[in-house]
């Protein structure tokens, strides 16, 4: 048996803890034997949790964290002054090396503060930037950044490609993926400041394959396998994929139901449908991992499913098992 890939999930973050984070992680022990847990939460809650399930107990452990940061909180703030958080325990586990990756639906500034403050960046790494894979028409894309840095230099950009890059080849398994920088217009003269500075920099790199810019409406098509685009550029865009995703599924089942006929259609074309519908499913992918820590990071969605958190915990084993940070470690040079 390979060595225990160790995860640490915060117990208490996101929308439905501890609930969720707990049945997500049960459901992950009872898939994988090669998966041990920390619970980091209040204990008395997780275990009236766990005493639902059936799970091998010599793969999980609670570790007691008496606070909770909520979602409003200051980050910075928060980080400081609750030493006992789920957050602050679980990535001070990761920092001290007892735990391979840390898991969380909770604050994602407070994730994110931590990350870098508590975990630390890998030497050479400017900036640490949020990475979702989201669904194409040709399997997944990563979205490089979408949360971290709203501010980015052109240096920041081209190590998010690198890194994007390692985490594609090695976690989805594309053979030198394809790089775009999102951008107006697919002209190389076309773009903000940020982007024209950006570009001839990515042009000139040897580490990447990079094919140019590539417009918002390109994305679902896959026509890149990492987008890179500073955070605000990158929220934005993940934002609005969820709400035109939610907003189209909701518009195909009230029409389906609109009357007879569409109900007898519906029938019929469900399977197939559902079956589409799953390829699009954000949840299927696990969390953005924070990339260029010294440890793994994931954040999942606030409202995450037990199958996200679930699939969080897979991605942090297959991340380990590749040996993702000595790979970004490789490619960024100081």
């Amino acid at each position: 048996m390979s060595e225990l890939v160790k995860v640490v999930v915060d117990a208490m973050g996101g929308d439905y803890a501890p609930e969720v984070p707990v049945k997500g992680a049960v459901d992950a022990l009872n898939e994988r034997k090669e998966i041990f847990v920390y619970l980091a939460g209040r204990k008395e809650m997780v275990e009236k949790e766990l005493a639902k399930y059936e799970y091998p107990k010599d793969r999980l452990e609670i570790v007691e964290a008496s606070e909770v940061i909520e979602t409003a909180e200051p980050p910075v703030a928060a980080i400081r002054s609750k030493k006992d958080s789920s957050i602050v325990v679980g990535q001070t586990l990761l920092r001290k090396q007892q735990a391979d990756a840390f898991v969380s639906s909770g604050s994602t500034g407070a994730v994110l503060v931590g990350g870098q403050v508590i975990v630390g960046r890998i030497k050479g790494v400017e900036r640490a930037p949020l990475a979702p894979l989201i669904p194409t028409a040709k399997g997944a894309s990563l979205l490089i950044d979408c949360g971290a840095n709203v501010d980015a230099r052109p240096s920041h950009l081209v190590q998010f490609a690198k890194m994007g890059s390692v985490y594609m080849e090695n976690i989805a398994g594309v053979k030198r993926p394809k790089v775009a920088i999102v951008n107006i217009g697919a002209e190389e003269e076309k773009g903000n400041a940020l982007v024209k500075e950006t570009f001839p920099l990515l042009k000139e790199c040897k580490d990447i394959q990079f094919i140019g810019s590539i417009e918002a409406r390109d994305i679902p098509a896959g026509d890149a396998d990492v987008i890179v685009c500073e955070a605000f550029v990158g929220n934005v865009i993940l934002k609005l994929y969820e709400g035109v995703g939610a907003t189209l599924i909701s518009q195909i089942k009230k029409s389906m139901m609109s009357n007879m006929r569409s109900k007898l259609g519906a029938a019929l074309v469900k399977p197939a449908l559902k079956e589409t519908l799953k390829t699009f499913d954000i949840s299927a992918h696990g969390g953005a991992p924070l990339l260029g820590l010294k440890g793994l990071v994931v954040k999942t969605h606030g409202s995450a499913s037990a199958e996200q958190i679930k699939n969080a915990l897979f991605q942090c084993e297959q991340f380990k098992r590749q040996d993702v940070t000595g790979k970004i470690r490789e490619h960024i040079v100081v």
